[in-house]
């Protein structure tokens, strides 16, 4: 029995300066929606975040947006967050971060900067720790993570990824295919997928 519902996609409020990043994020919301999966993502309606809601909303999909107080003037504009089947407004990043994971059944970053490097590696850290074992997903539009695999590839080589196991991502080059990926992994998924909340309250 597959267990995904729902997937988080983290990625930039920025377009880039690619317009393949932009596109990827259109085919994967939309993708979603299609595939009857419900969009989970941090609120923003600007650059590939916006992207992403848009490729859903346009395919009737449904989407959840997450998004602190203090963003939504930076990164949305409130006309185009009521487009949105169901908003959830945070007090701080910490209470969006949680939200995103209890409410998702995989993860992909899509590419963006600092913040979706944050919280991708953050996922990937609580499954290490044999927290979840949800789907993580690299979206390695035209190479975008080629360094951030690199880097972990030297982390782990040099001993300091010492459960190597529980953190394998998957990396998918072209956005068609990332839901079905998803899907797979999903469906070999034989514990539990949620986390052990007493334990990530403490993160």
């Amino acid at each position: 029995m597959n267990t995904i519902r729902s997937v988080c996609v983290y990625c930039g409020s920025s377009p880039g300066r690619d317009e393949a990043y932009i596109k990827a994020g259109h085919t994967l919301g939309r993708s979603l929606a299609k595939s009857g999966l419900r969009l989970i993502y941090g609120g923003g309606t600007k650059g590939i975040m916006g992207a992403v809601a848009d490729g859903a909303l346009k395919a009737g999909g449904k989407v959840t947006g997450i998004i602190p107080r203090f963003l939504i003037n930076r990164e949305a504009t409130e006309t185009a967050l009521d487009k949105l089947d169901e908003l959830l407004i945070t007090d701080n990043m910490h209470e969006r971060k949680h939200s995103m994971f209890e409410k998702s059944d995989a993860f992909v970053a899509l590419p963006g900067g600092i913040g979706t490097v944050e919280e991708i590696v953050e996922i990937m850290t609580w499954a290490q720790l044999g927290h979840h074992r949800k789907p993580i997903v690299f979206a390695n539009v035209k190479g975008f993570w080629d360094p951030m695999l690199a880097l972990l590839e030297h982390m782990s080589a040099e001993g300091f990824i010492h459960t190597a196991q529980r953190v394998k991502p998957l990396v998918v080059d072209d956005p068609e295919a990332i839901v079905a990926a998803i899907m797979v992994a999903g469906s070999s998924v034989d514990a539990p997928t949620e986390g052990v909340r007493s334990v990530i309250d403490k993160m």
